[in-house]
């Protein structure tokens, strides 16, 4: 079950265990190998979400970004195949994405076409953090899927409420109001009418390229051929 915002009116402290901080240092060091890999091959990454805060479970996942423009057998080329290729677009006016999946349920993200700069605070806005950053094993500031402000702390984390405090928190992680109220509207709204989904999954043959599949896509969809030409960009 996915977990629901929350209205928060007061701090709660969070101290981690022992398993809690084993399951952190291991899941940041595949993070390390797999943006070390992509470094050496000149390819720039970030972790984002529990990984970066540090609120992480046992079924976290590791959740790199690739922000900038890299053909995709670079990346390919540089981690290997994967287990799952897919190709993601969360409305029509968004930046195609792909997602490869790895082994270790790592999953590596990166854009088909230019990403605007709001779409990075998305990222920004679930905490993230450089492969420069993760090997100083800094934390930062995020929210997670229940509209809680994660405030890393030396025993584990303080959470803080969202709903209410959009621009205080907006301001404290270091980007624009816009993507609190956008987030905090998304979230609530899928509470209370179910899970809506996104507007565009396909999976990746074997025998094809991203680049390949989101070409046929922008010639048979025409919303998100529009949204191509609007950023002035192409496949």
């Amino acid at each position: 079950m996915s977990k629901q915002p929350e209205h928060l009116n007061d701090s709660r402290r969070i101290i981690y265990d022992s398993s809690r901080w084993s399951t952190l240092q291991d899941l940041r060091r595949r993070a390390l190998e797999v943006m070390g890999v992509l470094d050496k091959n000149g390819i720039k990454s970030f972790v984002y979400g529990s990984v970066a805060r540090g609120d992480v479970s046992p079924t976290s996942d590791i959740d790199i970004i690739v922000p900038e423009l890299v053909p995709s057998y670079r990346i390919e080329l540089a981690v290997g195949p994967g287990i799952h290729r897919e190709i993601v677009q969360a409305t029509p006016s968004s930046v195609l994405k792909a997602h490869l999946h790895l082994e270790n349920d790592v999953v590596i993200s990166f854009p088909l076409f230019k990403m605007w700069s709001r779409e990075l605070d998305f990222y920004r806005w679930g905490g993230l953090l450089s492969l420069k950053e993760l090997y100083e094993d800094l934390r930062v500031l995020g929210v997670d899927k229940r509209l809680i402000l994660i405030e890393p702390t030396e025993d584990g984390h303080l959470e803080h409420g969202v709903i209410g405090r959009e621009p205080q928190v907006a301001r404290a992680i270091g980007v624009s109001i816009d993507i609190a109220e956008e987030r905090v509207r998304v979230l609530t709204r899928r509470s209370s009418i179910g899970r809506t989904g996104v507007f565009l999954t396909r999976t990746v043959p074997e025998d094809a390229t991203f680049e390949e599949l989101a070409t046929r896509l922008r010639d048979s969809i025409p919303a998100l051929r529009r949204t191509i030409e609007r950023r002035g960009g192409h496949l």
